[in-house]
């Protein structure tokens, strides 16, 4: 990797922990805002689905558009788009708290700013920095580790935003939301000033005609890498939204206490994810599919664990086995995608990547609730299970077995 290519990589995963810090960062403020300004959590549940449905489904026409304009045109239009979303969110916000706004209005702004609009862009700022490391890395433990450091990034983002919220509360409820854009477009400069337009993609022997192949997700060797995936993020998102109420329950908390506890299974988890994508799968240099078949299972491990811990110690290994073995399965999942397709087709994975990622953030936090109300155990023992059959399917499926770090060249229509 040259010192150019090193730097851009760089420069866009700082974007990227801008991003998600500028999504993070608003978590500790939504509910008591919400309450502020008059909405039930109904609406502002509302306002979290509609956003992370437009970011799943807006991520695949990002990838379509990388590999027609680059990732730096790519990652220019969304942070501009999601900080016009957030400036609108904070304009909205501090004029409903001015009491300028009804709670339809209020609501009505919100969707159009936070969901619409933010989302929208929040989906190219990933498309285009895993599109960039996949096209300018080679296929094997650089291209792996990464993708390794881009989750990293997000995951360190995950952790901070939320405790920068809580910090930049002593300004108000409107200290985070103000900061949110600010922290969008401080980047959105760096990468225009500093981020160069990439070369053309060498084109592959395989790659005929004037246009890129498009990489579709019911290709043979592309659906089955997809579905693998979504299974370990679909255990994720079931398990997170009852961590708090399953805490509660079991350790018999106050409201107060559950917050504490709560925050703490979250730090642990987080710093084990960052430790993992970050440092232990780039020093290993494992291949794709077997950082599925060693991550998925120990992820089920920490579900079972889960699912009939009694008290905090067993809680707290779950969550941290549940982390490690995440920690190496995402970046296999990821990895193991950008090998489906060669150098100009890796916008359109991206973008699918991160669709699917998106998808199981809105079926995981409706199907966790739903199961928790079957028993405060249901969704880990739902999650294990869809761990495991996603190590079933990197064990068995021909497109996972023969995985191999090379560009595939028949993905097909």
């Amino acid at each position: 990797m040259g010192e150019s290519t090193g730097r851009a990589q760089g420069i866009l995963l700082l974007a990227v922990l801008a991003a998600v810090i500028s999504q993070q960062v608003l978590v500790p403020v939504l509910a008591p805002l919400s309450r502020e300004v008059g909405l039930t959590p109904v609406e502002l549940g509302l306002v979290m689905t509609v956003a992370a449905v437009l970011f799943a489904v807006t991520s695949l026409f990002w990838g379509r558009v990388v590999d027609r304009w680059g990732h730096r045109r790519v990652l220019l239009a969304g942070l501009a788009t999601a900080g016009l979303g957030l400036v609108g969110f904070a304009v909205v916000a501090q004029a409903a708290l001015a009491g300028l706004l009804s709670p339809g209005a209020t609501l009505a702004g919100m969707i159009a700013t936070r969901s619409v609009v933010f989302g929208i862009g929040l989906g190219a700022v990933p498309t285009a920095a895993m599109a960039l490391i996949a096209r300018r890395t080679a296929p094997g433990p650089e291209r792996t580790a990464g993708i390794g450091r881009l989750g990293a990034v997000q995951g360190v983002a995950v952790a901070l935003g939320p405790a920068l919220g809580a910090l930049l509360g002593f300004a108000g409820l409107l200290g985070p939301v103000w900061l949110a854009p600010v922290a969008v477009l401080v980047s959105l400069l760096v990468v225009a000033f500093w981020v160069r337009p990439a070369p053309a993609a060498p084109r592959a022997d395989d790659e005929p005609g004037d246009a890129p192949r498009p990489v579709r997700p019911w290709d043979a060797r592309m659906w089955p890498v997809l579905l693998t995936g979504f299974l370990a993020m679909l255990s994720l998102g079931l398990v997170l939204i009852v961590v708090g109420f399953l805490v509660q329950d079991r350790l018999g908390l106050d409201a107060a206490g559950t917050v504490r506890m709560s925050g703490l299974m979250s730090f642990l988890s987080g710093v084990a994810l960052v430790l993992m994508q970050g440092v232990v799968v780039p020093r290993l240099g494992w291949p794709p599919v077997r950082l599925l078949r060693v991550g998925l299972p120990i992820a089920a491990v920490g579900l079972l664990v889960l699912a009939v811990a009694p008290g905090v110690v067993t809680i707290g290994l779950a969550m941290v086995l549940l982390a490690v073995g995440l920690g190496l399965a995402m970046p296999g999942y990821t990895t193991a995608a950008t090998l489906q397709a060669g150098p100009q087709g890796q916008g359109g994975v991206a973008g699918l990547v991160n669709a699917t990622n998106g998808v199981t953030f809105v079926i995981g936090p409706l199907g966790g609730t739903a199961l928790y109300t079957l028993g405060t155990g249901a969704p880990a023992f739902v999650a294990a299970f869809a761990c495991l059959l996603g190590a079933l399917l990197a064990l068995v499926h021909p497109a996972l077995r023969s995985a191999r770090p090379e560009p595939a060249a028949t993905v097909g229509p």
